[in-house]
């Protein structure tokens, strides 16, 4: 005969009678009781609340960067042809191409004058969809044709509006990881504040604005807050495509808008890689992450007519060797230390044979040698030997590809950011260590969840990608000066997250043997609170000062050289910048040794900054 018993709890009993059960939970009318309605509302109200804030501040950047460009160049006042000249370096021809697009009868001549154009290199007709990143000026020229604007708004100022528009997404996307990493939006607070008041080492926008990393490090910041939410555990299923999805799309976005995209996400599969062989992120998730960096970076080779230079990248090698590699080893986490240790180093020595081979395959297929001058940089620049190659030694020239200067941290640290990192990257770390160590014990599996409870709390998935991606980051930034844009606005993220974490202060309180959960909390927000009041109270004074000064562009020798060209016949002088890449491909055919490459590296650099 078939009874029904009541369940034995064992030694949830205890916990159980501490807490009052289900059925006194719930009113006799059925309703559910007024605690748990408030709770909602309050959680309700908070996220109300904090996304108010995040658009807030976003949009405030978004107006802050663009005044600052006015006030510096008196952009609304000065002429078509200084408002192209003040577009520095290589943005003006990109630039160039937006404008041959608006410019054309219809959009598909401006695509064809494109795909076969004989005026970016002497006597050459060359695919500037296939060569270069220039995709979102094509959007935004068709956008601008199609939109019921032309009457209100002239094509530059459509231009330089969307990408002022692009950082209010970026700190929104600044402020959404903080938020989820700390779980509280005061923390998203705190890095947008941090992001403004760094704004000199955080963005160049306002003085830079065509170039690719603006258009680009917006959606990078959008998949990184994507991926900081699939890490998260106890996901519904319908959570976990849609934020699939919308990592797939930024990543297809951040690889169309810059050229270096498939170094910035090779950077981002080794966090990957390193954390999934810890054993700190659910294997799932990261083979899809893998995935999605390769479809993006096809689907990005697609559109630009297979370009052979992503074909060759070591980032399809190196995440096809990683899938390869897995299924070959199948055991790869289960052992003890030494064993799992051992697997672990037969893994990567694994992983990267395949890399080197793959890769060296598919270059040998396609006769691919696009982006050899990039390795002869780097192994010149760490010291394994000199290079002959002029592409690679103007690099060298270049200061924005050298160290990262050292005043850069004075400068952080006068907001308190460098020192708040510096204190939450060192707990994390300590944290990082302890928990791989005890991952790859893998000894008594009771014993060690216990013992490592508190190490887990410390130190989710989300918050254990964060700390990997910020150390990768920073070396990248400290190797070289122009990638310190990706590290210093995550140091925002980080910094912020430290400060507002429950975990981190429980941590320290029970390391000082002082922890309480109400303690907690209060370091949790009246830490964040001071730190912002400090920001304002020293920053907001220069802010406003910087607003209120006004300069204006004034170069009247370059004005009169391009207005001279266009009368000569010369091409439009949104072009005008093109010259000195003219002047480069002459000079190739005459570089014989490193002496003389270094000097036309200075020379070319030295006209290009008289121009601007």
């Amino acid at each position: 005969m078939t009874t029904i018993r009541q369940r034995r709890v064992g030694k949830g009993t205890e916990a159980a009678e501490d807490q009052p059960s289900e059925e006194t939970n719930v009113k006799p009318d059925g309703k559910i009781p007024s605690d748990h309605t408030g709770g909602k509302l309050w959680n309700i109200l908070s996220v109300t609340v904090g996304g108010i804030v995040a658009m807030s501040l976003g949009l405030l950047t978004s107006v802050y960067v663009a005044t600052l460009h006015e006030n510096d160049l008196w952009f609304s006042n000065i002429k078509e042809v200084e408002r192209e000249i003040s577009f520095r370096t290589e943005c003006g021809l990109y630039y160039s191409y937006y404008k041959q697009m608006i410019q054309a009868a219809s959009i598909q001549q401006g695509l064809h004058g494109l795909v076969y154009d004989n005026k970016t290199e002497s006597v050459r007709t060359i695919n500037i969809l296939e060569r270069m990143n220039v995709y979102q000026e094509v959007f935004l020229s068709i956008l601008y044709r199609i939109l019921p604007i032309q009457q209100y708004l002239e094509p530059v100022y459509f231009y330089i509006y969307t990408l002022f528009g692009l950082q209010a997404v970026y700190v929104i996307a600044l402020y959404v990881t903080s938020w989820l990493l700390s779980g509280t939006w005061l923390s998203g607070l705190l890095a947008a504040c941090w992001y403004i008041t760094n704004r000199v080492d955080t963005t160049r926008v306002e003085f830079t604005i065509p170039l690719r990393e603006n258009w680009a490090l917006p959606f990078f910041a959008v998949q990184i807050a994507a991926i900081t939410y699939l890490l998260r555990t106890h996901l519904q299923p319908v959570q976990e495509r849609l934020t699939l999805m919308a990592v797939f799309i930024a990543t297809f976005l951040f690889s169309l808008t810059w050229q270096f995209n498939q170094f910035m996400m090779l950077i981002q599969a080794l966090a990957l890689f390193i954390l999934d062989c810890l054993d700190m992120l659910p294997t799932a998730k990261v083979t899809w992450l893998y995935i999605i960096q390769i479809s993006g970076l096809l689907l990005v080779c697609v559109l630009q007519f297979f370009n052979s230079m992503i074909l060759g990248s070591l980032l399809i090698s190196f995440n096809a060797s990683v899938l390869v590699a897995r299924t070959i080893q199948k055991n790869l986490k289960k052992g003890g230390l030494l064993n799992r240790l051992g697997k672990l180093i037969l893994h990567v020595l694994l992983v990267l044979c395949l890399t080197l081979l793959i890769n060296k395959f598919i270059k040998k297929i396609l006769n691919l040698e696009s982006d050899e001058h990039i390795f002869k940089f780097l192994k010149a620049k760490f010291g394994f030997g000199a290079t002959r190659d002029f592409d690679a030694n103007l690099y060298l020239c270049e200061e924005a590809f050298g160290l990262l200067p050292l005043n850069t941290f004075s400068r952080l640290s006068d907001t308190l950011l460098f020192y708040v990192y510096v204190f939450v990257l060192f707990l994390m770390a300590v944290a990082a260590v302890i928990v791989a160590f005890r991952n790859l014990s893998g000894s008594n599996q009771v014993k060690l969840m216990e013992k490592m409870e508190e190490c887990t709390i410390t130190l989710k998935p989300d918050a254990a990608y964060s700390l990997v991606h910020t150390v990768l980051f920073g070396c990248l930034a400290l190797s070289t000066m122009r990638m310190k844009y990706l590290w210093t606005s995550h140091m925002c993220v980080f910094a912020s997250f430290g400060l507002c974490s429950t975990e981190v202060w429980k941590l320290i309180l029970k390391c000082v043997h002082l922890y309480t959960s109400q303690r907690a909390q209060v370091l949790k927000y009246s830490i964040p609170i001071i730190t912002l009041l400090y920001i304002s109270y020293k920053f907001w004074p220069g802010i406003m000062d910087e607003l209120s000064e006004l300069r204006e562009f004034y170069d009247p020798d370059t004005v009169e050289l391009m207005n001279w060209i266009k009368a000569q016949g010369g091409v439009c002088t949104g072009r005008c910048k093109q010259f000195v890449v003219l002047h480069v491909e002459g000079l190739r055919k005459e570089a014989r040794n490193n002496m003389l490459i270094c000097e036309m590296g200075k020379n070319i650099s030295r006209m290009s900054k008289s121009i601007a």
